[in-house]
């Protein structure tokens, strides 16, 4: 190896995260030798891209499955992505973020009930946030809210934020950091290289330094983040790490509806499932349409559509008793054994639309199967984790290190939403390793303060939470 293949710092991984903390070394540590090592030969082309996410900046605010602690660290790091985006020239701003009405919608009694209780626990935290009746679902999203010109039979009524940044393009995002690294690497003194198509094959520990081997040569560096969703955990359990853990990779699917939405509808998650609710999205990337889901499916692939990740499923998946224990728990419970069966028809040709319509009946009544088509091609895969000493699922996202330099991200949703707090906590710890300082007032006056100022909101260590959510039997 010679001098020019020797950083400080390797990056694994050029999604929205991976650039993301990329970014955030380059411009506000004095590190000054960084490299980010992609697969692929551009940003962004795994779970960033905008065809493989619900292109929402998850502020905590319309995600009832979030409890209230875990939405105050969620929307910290939200916003540091809307003021770090709002900085920007009008015109990449508006490829990269965009301002529409959002809303969680309760259906019925019991969740009109458990949207209100829910409002007073958390419009404090939301100021900008409004319980929206009727009328005022109506003026902002018509199709919710009547069918034919007459109201809608059902009991609704939804909490939400008639004109806010809640949907975003992460693969725009990634690219815009990633464009800051190359203006950081050619106008300062600092080397910042990023390296496309390189394939890292093998991870090994060389004294206090790491060599990736990669299809380009050997890399070495003083310390690794690797953010490269299920692959990270591959990656951590063939350097010995990790291995307490298994993957169950969830793919999700989406509809395409004409233009239904004007913004992003959520609806009430069932606290007894671990999955996220149907919602409708109005689609950033393309025009006129609204978009719908996601599904949920079990896939033996660690990529959608990419057949050749196979194998891999199989070696994070690390079957055994424990494995087999969990996947055993969740059949037998009613709940999700039937979406599980559901969500299986979901991808049935001829069945699927007929049977989803009914999902999306929730959110605009008078729509009929024959106005949806199945989203070829767009929906990605989530790394669902399982603990296999607990014998649970593991919500949320998960870090993986030896505390010495070496860090393994998988980042499900909020992934793209956390990239900036979840950039800050690994940028920290890698100052901490290597006796790097940060400049912390540049970083407080890009991400803290602008369009929202969080200054006062403590910086969030983990998005996981130690209370229970809020459920539908507590709120009745």
């Amino acid at each position: 190896m010679t001098a020019s293949t020797h950083y400080d710092v390797i990056v694994v991984g050029a999604g929205v995260s991976g650039t993301a903390l990329l970014y955030q070394l380059a411009k506000f540590t004095d590190l000054n030798r960084l490299c980010l090592v992609e697969k692929y030969d551009s940003v962004a082309q795994v779970s960033s891209h905008a065809h493989n996410n619900s292109q929402t900046i998850h502020c905590g605010d319309i995600e009832t499955n979030y409890t209230l602690e875990k939405a105050r660290a969620t929307k910290r790091t939200a916003y540091m992505v809307v003021n770090y985006a709002t900085k920007l020239a009008p015109r990449e701003r508006d490829r990269i973020i965009f301002s529409m009405p959002k809303m969680v919608l309760g259906v019925g009694a019991e969740e009109c009930r458990y949207i209100r209780e829910r409002f007073d626990c958390f419009k404090e935290l939301y100021p900008r946030m409004q319980l929206l009746e009727r009328k005022q679902i109506a003026d902002l999203e018509p199709n919710v809210a009547l069918v034919d010109g007459a109201w809608r039979k059902d009991e609704i009524v939804a909490t939400g934020t008639p004109d806010d940044y809640c949907g975003v393009d992460f693969q725009a995002l990634a690219q815009s950091f990633s464009s800051d690294c190359v203006r950081i690497d050619r106008h300062t003194n600092k080397q910042v290289t990023q390296l496309f198509s390189t394939k890292v094959d093998r991870i090994r520990r060389d004294g206090s330094n790491y060599v990736l081997e990669t299809n380009r040569g050997l890399l070495q560096a003083r310390a690794v983040v690797v953010c490269a969703g299920a692959h990270s955990l591959l990656m951590a359990q063939e350097m010995g790490l990790g291995l307490d853990y298994a993957c169950l990779p969830v793919a999700g699917s989406f509809y395409f509806a004409p233009e239904a939405l004007n913004g992003k509808v959520y609806t009430v998650q069932n606290p007894r499932l671990p999955f996220a609710a149907v919602h409708g999205d109005h689609d950033v990337k393309e025009r006129g349409k609204t978009r719908f889901g996601p599904t949920a499916i079990l896939l033996p692939m660690l990529e959608r559509y990419k057949r050749e990740t196979i194998p891999e499923f199989f070696k994070v998946l690390r079957f055994d008793r424990r494995v087999a224990g969990v996947i055993w728990d969740l059949i037998r419970e009613p709940d999700i054994r039937n979406y599980i069966l559901r969500n299986v028809l979901y991808e049935v040709p001829g069945l699927n639309r007929r049977l989803f319509v009914r999902e999306i009946q929730k959110i605009v009544p008078s729509i009929a199967a024959t106005d949806i088509t199945y989203a070829e091609g767009f929906g990605g895969v989530r790394p669902q984790l399982v603990d296999k000493i607990s014998g649970q699922l593991r919500m949320g996202e998960a870090k993986i290190t030896n505390e010495a330099g070496l860090i393994f991200n998988m980042t499900p949703s909020p992934g793209g939403t956390s990239c900036l707090g979840n950039g800050e906590t690994d940028m920290r710890a890698i100052a901490a390793h290597l006796g790097a300082r940060i400049d912390e007032a540049g970083f407080t006056r890009e991400f803290l303060m602008g369009h929202e100022d969080t200054r006062d909101h403590a910086p969030s260590a983990s998005l996981e939470g130690d209370s229970e959510p809020l459920s539908l039997a507590t709120a009745v």
